[in-house]
Parts: structure tokens; C-alpha cells; sequence
């Protein structure tokens, strides 16, 4: 297993079926944009159908986008909100570091270390093939893993406060990444996931 703390944004962490590039902390102000997203964010409990069972998570989501498209996850619908100002700056700043173009952004809220997000790729059908994610965090720091769907190898990194992490090309095809919880005393998180809907 591989841990990874220093941004290097040309290099790609992961060693093969895939890109994830690191860029460090990109936002001088995350404080600020910390504050305003967890005050001014329509923040709402996670709703997901698994096994027939329909269960809400502690943990809080949000949707926005260019228009009220639709995406689901989870076997569960979900119809865009209109961009807020600071969403639409931290949608450019996104875009001006990572060079790549978005219209939606899915936003998530844990409260503390012991929520996280289990093993997954994010393959919905309603996302761009192959487009690129970007995750983008504020709040507390927390550990963030990859693992390959075949030879199982693990990669880690910690994901800063302010910071950038981009997954693009065949990354969902062969990875899956995680949130880990942990019973470390850490404070809320917020990460926003930047992505593509198609037919939108």
C-alpha cells in the first residue's frame, strides 16, 4: 500500500488503468468558502435503495448544475439545484487548475470521522465516459483510498484542506476509492465532486 501527502500534479498516483492527479491545496480563502457552503448549501440526509431497503445516512448531500437535469445513484433520483455564487467560483477555479469543463457538482457533508462513503466507482450511466471527476475539500483532512478491481493493490492519500484531486480517463473502469471512517476526533468535512452529466 502507498501513501501520498505531496501534490504533484503531473504525476499520476495511480500505476496503471487510470489517471488520479493531486493538486494540493488550491484555494487561498478555504475557511471562507467552508463557512458559506455550510451555511448556504440546501444540505439534505442521503437517501440510497440498497437490497430493496430504503435507507437515509447521517451523512448530507447536495445537487447542483447548469439546469434541473436529473442524475441517479443508489437507485435514487435526484434533480439538479441552480448554482449558488460561490459554487459558480469554485467551479472556475476548478476548471482554470484542472483544464477540464463541468456541469454539475455533487456535494457531500460528514459531520465528523466516523461517516465516510464505503468502496465504489462512480459509473452511472448519466455520467460522461471516461470524464473527469474533481474533488475538492474543505473542513477537516481525511485519508482517501483507491483500490483495483482486479489485483486489489491500495493506494492512499490525505486530502487537504483546500485541496484538488482529479480522477479522469478509464479511473471508474478499473478502480474503486473510499472514504474511510475513523474514530480519530476529526471535525466536519465537505467535499464537493465536480462532474459531466451527458444529455443534459
Amino acid at each position: 500500500m502507498k501513501l501520498f501527502n505531496t501534490a504533484e500534479p503531473s504525476k499520476n498516483l495511480i500505476p496503471q488503468d487510470g489517471i488520479v492527479n493531486y493538486y494540493g491545496v488550491i484555494c487561498d480563502n478555504p475557511k471562507y468558502y467552508y463557512d458559506q457552503l455550510l451555511n448556504g448549501i440546501e444540505w439534505k440526509n442521503d437517501q440510497a435503495i440498497i437490497f430493496g431497503k430504503h435507507i437515509e445516512t447521517k451523512r448530507k448531500v447536495a445537487w447542483y448544475g447548469d439546469k434541473r437535469f436529473e442524475y441517479s445513484y443508489s437507485n435514487i433520483q435526484k434533480v439538479a439545484l441552480p448554482w449558488t455564487n460561490e459554487l459558480l467560483e469554485l467551479k472556475s477555479l476548478v476548471e482554470k487548475e484542472s483544464g477540464e469543463t463541468f456541469n454539475s457538482c455533487l456535494l457531500n457533508l460528514y459531520h465528523d470521522g466516523s461517516e465516510g462513503m464505503a468502496w465504489h466507482s462512480d459509473g452511472e450511466k448519466d455520467l460522461k465516459k471516461h470524464g473527469a471527476i474533481a474533488s475538492l475539500t474543505f473542513g477537516a483532512e481525511r485519508k482517501f483510498s483507491f483500490k483495483h478491481k482486479t489485483t486489489k493493490e491500495k493506494i492512499d492519500i490525505i486530502l487537504e484542506n483546500g485541496s484538488l484531486l482529479v480522477m479522469k480517463g478509464s479511473t471508474q473502469d478499473h478502480w474503486l476509492h473510499r472514504l474511510p471512517p475513523t474514530k480519530v476526533a476529526y471535525g466536519p468535512r465537505i467535499n464537493l465532486t465536480f462532474r459531466t452529466i451527458e444529455n443534459a
